[in-house]
């Protein structure tokens, strides 16, 4: 299988480098954005396409609710895992209302983290089957 397309967006450097090499290790294709600006303009290139974002609520300019609200709106199929040291239940609850797949602490352990991003590449993936074999039909029930 293909290996999963992360992309980690995140203002804090050192941290962001190090959770990248330790997936890359791990066999996952990883790029990096620094604001929330930066992930939208990498995502609204064709060049990488990432299955899952891993975003921090907390960072200056665009936060990350706001960023997962601009994913989603642009981006539906990607899937979000919200990442911070600053989790509150309110902003957990609406991260998860505005289509977060998941909510981790930070530091969070590397083998939750990988899980968590595995089930949602599988999520990703399996969506895309669903509307791959709905075009599919379509495409044979207008030929037929």
């Amino acid at each position: 299988m293909n290996e999963p397309r992360l992309l980690l967006v995140d203002d804090e450097v050192p941290f962001i480098e190090a959770i990248s090499k330790r997936l890359k290790k791990r066999n996952f294709n990883v790029d990096m954005a620094h604001s929330g600006m930066e992930a939208l303009e990498k995502l609204s290139k064709d060049d990488f396409d990432p299955e899952v974002v891993i975003l921090d609520v907390k960072m200056p300019g665009m936060d990350g609710i706001e960023t997962l609200e601009e994913i989603k709106r642009k981006h539906p199929l990607v899937e979000v895992i919200m990442l911070t040291g600053h989790a509150t239940v309110p902003s957990a609850i609406d991260g998860m209302k505005k289509g977060a797949f998941d909510y981790l602490m930070k530091p969070c352990d590397m083998e939750v983290l990988v899980t968590k991003v595995g089930e949602a590449v599988a999520k990703k993936r399996a969506q895309e089957s669903k509307i791959i074999e709905a075009r599919m039909k379509d495409i044979m029930r207008r030929k037929g």
